[in-house]
């Protein structure tokens, strides 16, 4: 290009005051914010990184210390420059950056002041952004510290490592700035919510090993949140499929949780966390190991409560950063269509494994040998709920009552079939089904049913074994287990006429 074509040139800097305010909006929760400061406290080799905060203070503060290499004056400098890392470059396997822009956007996105005091080689260094001296000046002007000791926190910083100073918590206060109580009871809630977002992204730092992260918040050690429950001996877990591409190699794994009721309720509603399975269902992308994002089918199917146990595993390195189109917070992706392809047929294999875990506990409910309360029925493409009429707590009733009232008794039987709250009972399970639960039947209810239908099996020719087997697994039975074997001990205690008789008999 000639020189009368490329025409004058203009210096374009951007002003200093409305670029690093513009900063401040990219998207980041205080969650996703606190993560990137971790990212590098970790690709700087720390074994250990504390969150640390001061609520009650006149001047409210937030601190991220870590145990990790540390750096020099110079080296701070370059790590306090917006952009510091060109994201085209290509890195360590092990570094959890992106543009360079991460530990000054996020700490921006939550406060005024952001100050980094670091310790390397024995010399600690210090550096301020003050971004309300940077909207005096308009000037890209950091303050270097003549005593870093000053520093709230400082003193904690060991032989090497960094502490990462937020201050002028404008955006984390809610509003309550001049209000210095409720201001530290909105800065504990929302650090109160960050601790479980924390727990969840690096819970494959945090694994227990020698050589993992300890995450502590305020002098209290954090436990990893698996959201697989790869520890659970009924969790299924799949073979890892192998996608080799030009930039890397893209792992997957799919796993199927384990029913609810094979699992503790606190282990339960902890890997499902606030919003429940239903929300938490999905892939989940790591990149270098850290939690990307999660909950999530990447449109390639609806939430359901069918396949709320599944769970996919996604691992990237950071060389398809690109290709994924991770953002600067590191908390959003896009599939790459080769992916997808691989996906969707990932995703069809292991829904049929969360629908079988529920099928299987179902199964028993349709199975005749077992004497169901309730038929599950098809009637074209609907499937229908109905009371057994021929179960025997409800024929032997029927036997006992005059001839012109057992029509009228098994009338109403179907009655309550018909008036099934369908509806209701698709809102709940849509929502939380594992709050579900049967309705308690009294002992005498309860009697009655067992009484019935263990004079039948015993007709049948089953054992005492067998039929305690068999309740055991089917409502009303399972759910008050205690109850339904003291009768059953009871009427088995005494001689019984329906006991089996031999062949010979």
């Amino acid at each position: 290009m000639n020189k009368s074509v490329r025409g004058r040139s203009a210096d374009a800097t951007p002003h200093a005051a409305s670029l690093i305010e513009g900063l401040r909006d990219i998207g980041y929760s205080l969650e996703t914010a606190l993560a990137d400061i971790v990212d590098n406290s970790i690709t700087a080799n720390a074994r250990r990184v504390e969150i640390l905060t001061e609520t009650a203070a006149d001047e409210p503060a937030i601190g991220v210390l870590d145990d990790g290499d540390g750096m020099t004056e110079a080296e701070l400098v370059a790590a306090m420059r917006p952009g510091s890392q060109n994201p085209l470059a290509a890195r360590h396997n092990l570094d959890l950056g992106r543009f360079g822009l991460g530990m000054k956007s996020a700490s921006f996105s939550q406060c005024r002041q952001l100050t980094v005091v670091s310790k390397k080689n024995g010399v600690t260094s210090s550096a301020t952004w003050d971004l309300d001296r940077v909207a005096e000046t308009n000037r890209w002007e950091i303050q270097l510290a003549a005593d870093p000791s000053n520093h709230i926190w400082a003193e904690k910083i060991g032989p090497s490592g960094t502490l990462v100073l937020w201050q002028k918590l404008d955006r984390i206060s809610g509003g309550f700035a001049h209000d210095p109580s409720r201001r530290a009871e909105q800065i504990n809630r929302r650090m109160a919510s960050a601790e479980r977002q924390l727990r969840l992204v690096f819970h494959r730092f945090m694994g227990g090993s020698t050589s993992s992260l300890k995450l502590l918040m305020n002098g209290r050690v954090l436990k990893a949140i698996d959201p697989f429950a790869l520890d659970h001996p009924a969790t299924i877990k799949d073979p890892e499929d192998l996608l080799h591409l030009q930039n890397g190699d893209v792992v997957i794994q799919s796993v199927t949780l384990p029913h609810h009721k094979q699992m503790t309720q606190t282990a339960w509603d902890e890997i499902g966390g606030p919003e429940g399975h239903l929300k938490s269902q999905g892939f989940y992308l790591y990149r270098g190991r850290r939690l990307i994002l999660h909950g999530t089918w990447f449109g390639l199917c609806r939430q359901s409560e069918l396949i709320k146990l599944c769970r996919v595993r996604v691992d990237i390195p950071n060389s398809m950063d690109s290709e994924w189109n991770i953002d600067v917070k590191k908390s959003s992706a896009q599939l790459p269509p080769i992916v997808r392809e691989r996906l969707k047929k990932v995703l069809e294999r292991i829904s049929d494994g969360s629908r079988r875990t529920y099928k299987r506990r179902g199964q028993k409910l349709v199975d005749e040998n077992r004497m169901p309360l309730w038929h599950r029925v098809l009637v074209g493409d609907t499937i229908r709920y109905r009371p057994n009429p021929e179960h025997p707590a409800f024929t032997e009733f029927a036997d006992s009552l005059p001839v012109d009232l057992r029509a009228g008794f098994f009338n109403c039987v179907a009655l309550v079939g018909a008036s099934l709250p369908i509806d209701a009972l698709h809102a709940d399970m849509a929502g939380s089904a594992e709050q579900i639960a049967t309705d308690e039947v009294d002992e005498s209810a309860l009697a009655q049913a067992v009484t019935a239908t263990l004079h039948r099996l015993l007709q049948r020719g089953f054992d005492a074994e067998t039929i305690s087997s068999m309740l055991k697994d089917i409502e009303p039975f399972r759910s008050s287990w205690d109850a339904t074997k003291r009768i059953i001990d009871k009427a088995l205690g005494a001689p019984n006429e329906y006991e089996p008789r031999s062949a010979e008999a």
